[in-house]
């Protein structure tokens, strides 16, 4: 254990983990604090898909941004990343409409896009229902990943190759700013010392800062995920995104014709209650997950949305998939929730306690996407670089 560091950070989820490996590529020696023996978190909970088609212009440069330096890893070290590119698949003339006009704006941002006529969406993607597909908008340029191998062979790469030292089932309890370092001070009475702290992880700061944390605009959003059982010798490649995620992510806010559509929903049907849209991403070992869901609460009441799955929403994901891909089999082997924070008013959760203490979090569904790009320019900016 080095004696100091330039840089400690509290929680080992991706945004931890990105803001680690920017320092570290700056020359600063970096520690990882992690609670658990592994991340457990949205880190690993997520559907493991990066995507900044669906962001809006500030996060989709960060996440571009991501992808490169996903690409640039992935060359040195197999931390999962597959570019296999996502698709829109729109279900009527509506949602062909909008990805007519985000193709149109993707083109102006220099992002290369191809729209995808009903024929070629039938021919490249087997098992997706004639009836359901209209046309469809891929971007060949993003990537899957498989979260929960992803997190471990990350820090695998940077514990070998950077100036990074992580410590797992390391719970901090108290950081203090003296007069020529911080200090983290763990619930095993260890002392880290550093130049500078910067807490990365939603629990973890509630438990260092009750009082910011309760008085903050942060929720917490409940996603429901299913992974069926393998599908044999069957393929589908890529991020398979459908009608009802085209109604619901943020890039197709951006749209002329984005208003007008908008209105016409019905805000009281299942779907929209429990912010359901249906997204398909075959595993490696040939399992396909399917989600997702979303509950809120605010983050001090988050207790409120409960651990329990809710076998209706289940049940309606799996009705509404088997409505645009025939899949071999719709058997679920696997069934989990997964817990993001995010901001009400921000777009991500930024404080300073002090000139050398910091919390970044909140990042909601962007984690996986846009972390790697924002935290490259967060530590420039915490560094004065």
């Amino acid at each position: 254990m080095n004696n100091k560091y330039d840089l400690i950070i509290v929680g080992g989820g991706v945004l931890g983990t990105f803001h680690a490996y920017h320092a570290a590529q700056k020359g600063l020696t970096v520690a990882i604090l992690e609670k658990n023996s592994e991340p457990q978190g949205a880190t690993v909970r997520n559907f493991g898909q990066v995507v900044p088609s669906g962001m809006n212009q500030k996060w989709q440069n960060y996440g571009r941004e991501s992808l490169n330096i996903y690409k640039s890893i992935q060359k040195e070290f197999d931390i999962t990343i597959r570019q296999n590119g996502t698709v829109y698949l729109a279900s009527n003339d509506e949602e062909v409409q909008l990805i007519e006009e985000l193709h149109q704006i993707n083109k102006a941002n220099n992002y290369k896009s191809q729209l995808l006529t009903k024929n070629q969406c039938l021919e490249k993607y087997s098992g997706l229902r004639n009836d359901y597909c209209k046309a469809g908008l891929f971007f060949p340029e993003e990537v899957t990943v498989e979260p929960r191998a992803m997190i471990h062979r990350l820090h695998t790469f940077m514990t070998k190759n950077l100036t990074v030292d992580i410590y797992y089932n390391t719970t901090v309890i108290d950081v203090e700013e003296l007069t020529v370092e911080t200090i983290a001070i763990t619930s095993e009475g260890k002392i880290y010392k550093g130049n500078k702290i910067l807490v990365c992880n939603g629990s973890d700061f509630k438990t260092l800062y009750p009082k910011i944390y309760n008085e903050s605009d942060l929720i917490v959003s409940k996603l429901q995920m299913l992974q069926t059982k393998s599908q044999g010798s069957y393929k589908l490649d890529g991020s398979i995104l459908t009608g009802l995620t085209i109604r619901r992510y943020e890039a197709f806010e951006e749209c002329a014709s984005w208003e007008s559509i908008k209105i016409k929903e019905d805000p009281n049907c299942f779907g929209k209650k429990y912010g359901i849209h249906i997204l398909f991403k075959q595993a490696l070992d040939g399992s396909v997950i399917i989600g997702d869901s979303h509950e809120y609460a605010d983050a001090k009441n988050v207790d409120d949305l409960g651990f329990d799955l809710k076998e209706d929403i289940d049940s309606f994901m799996i009705e509404e998939a088997k409505k645009i891909i025939n899949l071999p089999t719709y058997q679920i082997q696997h069934r989990w929730a997964g817990f993001y924070s995010q901001c009400k008013t921000k777009d991500i959760f930024e404080h300073t306690i002090s000139n050398n203490i910091h919390i970044v979090t909140g990042i909601g569904g962007k984690g996986m996407t846009g972390s790697a790009g924002y935290s490259k320019e967060n530590i420039n900016k915490i560094f004065n670089y």
